[in-house]
């Protein structure tokens, strides 16, 4: 079957659905690969009980194809992102940095969108020239779409100008820039240069903005501009982040995780982060990554359960306590199934039923340790070898170099 088309009806029964909008022990629907207004008669029907229900989550940054690069070790705090860039051009020349860039950009794109489906994420802003592999049927996620963007103001070698691209990106899509990436005079400037561009406006989504002050908080929340907050990398790079309070209480605020070149993990690691260090409360964390997110990259039904949305789902283990915890604060490695367009992608074993009744051939891998079924097209032996902690199943494995030798 098409990857993204949904085989059947399907009703998940006695879970509980968790949004920042709130909870509902409702059966959730799902029909033709979207959520349902109501139940079918003839669905197939899982039994979820002591289980939640998440939205499928909304990364708002990363670099998918540079994800399996090794990150420049020993040299921080930067003091700007332009002069990690100027550092990290001699990285370039280290055999491991040239050994990973040697793997065909389409496959790392392809493994950069696995790493964030693995932690629950359906939806990447890629902040990258496009790519056709992106395109493909069976891309692991979901990935921003009629965006505009510029790389940064103080690097133009790369990407689009940034007042010709913003003029060029109608007002009810979002426009990207990293903007303020550092914590110095230049950094600090960046926010005033902008505005006097004309690219500061409700769509300007602004990547990073440790160096905002006071002022420059109260000029994006009165313009409608957001800013994605990427604390790991700000601290890897930067030696800080910025104060992410006023903007998350204003709706102007979005987490992404970045790539691994600097970033976290994942979004999982990074909601970890932020709530271990008393940043921001798993409530807020939730919406920063479903609804909040949602809003400001102008996905009109992402982030959501809502009856019209696309069926992307995350299950996890209902474990007591505040139920937004359930999933802000997990590992990857504990969530029970991921779920893109109402087809299981990756998920614990006993969900291999749902795997047949969808059509979908489940595949046997471990994940961190733990044994779990992923999505044939998402099992091909050389993306998994790309990923740290997720391995093919010696049986699976063995057919598969066969089949590449023409012995099967």
């Amino acid at each position: 079957m098409d990857f993204l088309q949904a085989a059947m009806d399907v009703s998940l029964c006695r879970a509980v659905s968790v949004t920042p909008a709130g909870r509902s022990r409702m059966p959730l629907s799902i029909r033709g690969g979207r959520i349902g207004s109501s139940l079918a008669a003839r669905a197939y029907r899982l039994d979820l009980h002591d289980h939640l229900l998440f939205p499928g989550l909304i990364n708002a940054h990363d670099h998918l194809h540079v994800n399996t690069v090794p990150p420049l070790e020993g040299r921080a705090p930067f003091p700007n992102s332009y002069a990690w860039i100027a550092a990290f051009r001699a990285h370039f020349e280290e055999p491991a940095v040239v050994a990973a860039l040697r793997v065909p950009k389409a496959l790392r794109l392809r493994h950069g969108a696995l790493k964030n489906l693995l932690a629950g994420t359906t939806c990447v802003a890629h902040h990258d020239p496009w790519h056709p592999a992106l395109d493909e049927p069976d891309f692991p996620v979901g990935v921003l779409r009629d965006y505009g963007w510029s790389y940064a103001l103080g690097w133009s070698d790369y990407g689009p100008p940034a007042r010709s691209s913003f003029a060029a990106t109608p007002a009810d899509r979002p426009w990207l820039i990293h903007l303020a990436e550092g914590t110095d005079a230049i950094a600090q400037a960046e926010l005033a240069e902008l505005d006097r561009l004309g690219c500061l406006a409700a769509n300007s989504v602004l990547v990073h903005g440790v160096g905002l002050r006071e002022q420059d908080i109260d000029r994006v929340i009165e313009r409608g501009a957001a800013v994605v907050w990427c604390p790991t990398s700000n601290r890897k790079l930067l030696g800080r982040s910025l104060d992410p309070r006023r903007l998350c209480a204003a709706g102007r605020l979005a987490l992404g995780s970045d790539s691994r070149l600097s970033g976290a993990r994942d979004l999982l690691d990074e909601m970890r982060g932020v709530l271990a260090r008393g940043e921001l409360r798993a409530g807020q964390l939730l919406g920063l990554v479903t609804s909040q997110a949602a809003r400001i990259l102008r996905l009109p039904s992402g982030g959501s359960l809502a009856p019209g949305a696309p069926a992307d789902l995350v299950i996890v283990e209902d474990r007591g306590g505040d139920e937004r915890c359930g999933l802000v604060g997990i590992e990857r490695s504990e969530i029970r199934a991921v779920v893109r367009h109402g087809v299981p992608r990756i998920a614990d074993p006993d969900f291999a039923e749902w795997f047949d009744v969808a059509g979908m051939e489940a595949v046997p891998v471990t994940l961190d340790g733990r044994p779990k079924l992923l999505a044939r097209p998402l099992a091909d032996a050389a993306l998994v070898a790309l990923e740290p902690g997720l391995e093919l199943a010696v049986a699976h494995r063995a057919r598969d170099l066969a089949m590449e030798a023409g012995q099967w």
